[in-house]
């Protein structure tokens, strides 16, 4: 099978399994909401993004290295990664002894009880073990390990979580979090013992000097990208009460659903996007990528026609949700320059320029949070939606600088790049106008659709016509 149709092909099913997963967690959310009080399902909530913002820094971030080492240690990755592992793990279980010794006073400050807080610096000991199989998978496209332990995942989870909800009848709330950290702990645990097993090195100078140069720079990146996440929805309870929170965090739910496919592109291009950098072939990175930034357009403006009435069919019995449409447009194009970006970030990763990275997203984080301070207040919590879109739509402008004018690297079109963010952002702004309930304007609006979708069918019909020839073999291609 030809690197071309097995980066297809991964892409291709790496896109399915991740709807397929996302769906499953969208059907059982009534389930957990049915079996958990609101003040349960938020302590559950809450304690999963303290493990995200913890693992952070527990995690050194190096798991950013792992593209750019399966490169440079291209003979030796099974080595790079067992000791990669074990800078993590010891890094983790340092912090797991300060747990320890300080664990009343983070119980008191976290809001929960010893025991869990305990629990939660233990499972991000092994926990990256995970991640850091999935890269693996990732990088050599054995796509077939990388969703099976993703559907595992989400299996386990659901499982787990009903299981121990019944358990601690009481306290279901405790069952919910052992219920989804089980899994993953339990896998990590298995994956950590295999990567050692398998590379049998814990330290080695030059790799975790090598993984943390690279690593380092990306913590306040991470923590930037969580404000940049986050900080609109506490502002917005802040300026305009918890009713306009609700309603923006429903509308911006939705938006980003956009960023599983995306996501999933990205997971599926970046393995042979750096085989291709390192080859020198940027004339065919620029022919490919120009291909699935048409397919990332085609999806994110799907994704903003329906959005009335996939909000309607998301909140049935609630109408009073329905006004949140308004929030997905900015949103998802915020997401399609994320998208666009990413590209540029990828370049950075290439060469480990990671305090770029670092700056940039610092930089649209502090943007986000003054524009938000400005517009918030003076035009209600839909303007939230609006500092994201410019915000990403800065990150890109800055990582595409730092490409060009610092590393000195010209992999992308990037006239072509900012010609067609420009373009979807203002064919998707436009979609707004057609988003009233007559039913005149519904189909309307999914007129204006078609013939907007006819268009990009019609000059991009090359690619799609190439697509459809490639199906059929791909379907009947053995996958490794």
């Amino acid at each position: 099978m030809s690197l071309k149709r097995e980066v297809l092909k991964s892409g291709l099913w790496y896109t399915i399994a991740s709807i397929s997963i996302r769906a499953v967690a969208i059907i059982t959310t009534p389930i957990y909401t049915g079996m958990l009080s609101t003040g349960d399902y938020g302590l559950a909530n809450t304690f999963n993004t303290w493990i995200e913002l913890i693992n952070i820094v527990t995690c050194l971030c190096v798991v950013y290295s792992i593209g750019r080492a399966k490169i440079d240690f291209k003979d030796k990755f099974d080595e790079y990664l067992s000791a990669l592992q074990g800078l993590s793990s010891s890094f983790a279980f340092i912090v797991l002894i300060l747990a320890f010794i300080f664990r009343n006073q983070l119980s008191e400050f976290m809001e929960y009880e010893v025991p869990l807080v305990m629990v939660m610096f233990v499972y991000l000991c092994f926990s990256p073990s995970v991640e850091y199989t999935l890269q693996k998978t990732r990088y050599e496209y054995k796509y077939k390990a990388n969703i099976l332990i993703s559907v595992i995942t989400c299996i386990g989870t659901i499982v787990f979580s009903i299981s121990l909800m019944l358990l601690f009848n009481d306290r279901r709330y405790v069952g919910k979090i052992l219920g989804t950290l089980l899994p993953t702990f339990i896998m990590g645990l298995l994956f950590y013992i295999r990567i050692l097993l398998k590379g049998k090195r814990f330290y080695v100078k030059e790799y975790w000097s090598y993984a943390l140069k690279i690593g380092l720079p990306m913590i306040p990146h991470a923590f930037a990208l969580v404000v940049l996440a986050q900080v609109d929805r506490l502002m917005i309870k802040n300026y305009c009460g918890e009713s306009d929170t609700g309603l923006y965090t429903f509308g911006y739910s939705f938006a980003t659903l956009l960023a599983i496919f995306t996501n999933a592109i990205g997971q599926a291009w970046l393995p042979w996007f750096n085989d291709q950098l390192n080859e020198g072939k940027r004339e065919e990175i620029k022919k490919i990528n120009k291909k699935i930034v048409v397919l990332g357009s085609f999806i994110t403006l799907a994704f903003i026609a329906v959005a009335p009435e996939a909000l309607m069919v998301l909140s049935p019995s609630s109408p009073a949700y329905w006004v949140a449409k308004y929030v997905v447009p900015p949103v998802a194009l915020g997401s399609f320059a994320q998208y666009l970006y990413t590209n540029y970030v990828n370049v950075e990763l290439f060469y480990k320029r990671t305090p770029i990275i670092a700056v940039s997203s610092c930089f649209a984080a502090l943007l986000n949070y003054v524009l938000n301070s400005i517009a918030i207040p003076r035009f209600g919590y839909t303007a939230a939606a609006y500092t994201t879109l410019i915000s990403y739509i800065a990150l890109m402008i800055l990582h595409y600088l730092a490409v060009t004018f610092i590393i000195k690297e010209k992999v992308y079109d990037n006239v072509y790049l900012f010609a067609i963010l420009f373009a979807i952002i203002l064919i998707g702004l436009s979609f707004i106008v057609l988003y009233g309930d007559d039913i005149k304007i519904r189909l309307l609006r999914y007129g204006y659709a078609v013939i907007i979708f006819s268009i990009f069918a019609f000059i991009y019909r090359r690619d799609i016509m190439d697509l459809r020839r490639r199906l059929p073999s791909l379907s009947r291609s053995k996958g490794r």
